[in-house]
């Protein structure tokens, strides 16, 4: 089994690896065939430092910053989102917990 799991492993590794190279075959390619370098076709991400220490980062355009997501972090703490599956499933985790120790408990005390 352990042989059958390390060989997927490396395969899998392998097969990775390849579709990175094919990748970035495809992009070196496609700039060849435009056949000059542009500078309106960006990467979809740039990471940029400044001076002063602060990270700026865009995608696709847009900058992102760690103030903007301070700023979402803390609106959805405003919202309290409820959702009814997940405190359903949590109700029901517990419930099932809490039988199984009450069982394990019961036969525990026979033994």
């Amino acid at each position: 089994m352990k042989r059958f799991m390390l060989k997927c492993v490396l395969i899998c590794g392998a097969l990775f690896i390849g579709v990175l190279m094919g990748m970035q075959k495809a992009n070196v390619s496609m700039v060849e065939m435009k056949g000059y370098h542009d500078e309106s076709f960006k990467s979809p991400l740039t990471i940029e430092e400044r001076g002063n220490g602060e990270v700026e980062a865009s995608v696709l355009g847009k900058n992102v910053s760690s103030h903007d997501l301070e700023k979402k972090h803390e609106k959805l703490k405003e919202i309290h989102a409820f959702n009814f599956f997940s405190s359903l499933g949590k109700t029901i985790a517990n419930i099932i917990s809490s039988l199984t120790e009450k069982v394990i408990q019961l036969i525990s005390s026979f033994i």
